[in-house]
C-alpha cells in the first residue's frame, strides 16, 4: 500500500486540515507535507505510517484502488 499525493490532499479536505495541521498530528514536519503533495519526493515508510496513522486515528479510511476496477480514494469510515 502506497500512499498517494492526491488521496494525501483529498483526506486533509475531509477533515479541513492545513497542512500544518496534518503534520502536527503525524508529527512529520510540514516541508515533508508540502514536498510530498507536490511530487517533489516520496514519503520514507516510517512518515507515511504516520500520516496514514494520523487519518485513520480521525476516521478518514484510505481506499487503495486495485488498478483495474476501482481507484485509489479517501472517505470517512462507516459509524455504527
Amino acid at each position: 500500500m502506497s500512499l498517494l499525493p492526491e488521496q494525501c490532499r483529498a483526506a486533509r479536505g475531509l477533515l479541513n486540515w492545513t497542512q500544518h495541521q496534518l503534520a502536527a498530528a503525524a508529527g512529520v514536519s510540514r516541508s515533508t507535507i508540502k514536498d510530498f503533495e507536490c511530487n517533489r519526493h516520496a514519503l520514507h515508510r516510517g512518515s507515511e505510517e504516520l500520516l496514514i496513522r494520523a487519518f485513520r486515528v480521525r476516521g478518514v479510511e484510505l481506499i487503495f484502488g486495485d488498478g483495474v476496477a476501482r481507484g485509489a480514494g479517501v472517505c470517512f469510515k462507516a459509524r455504527g
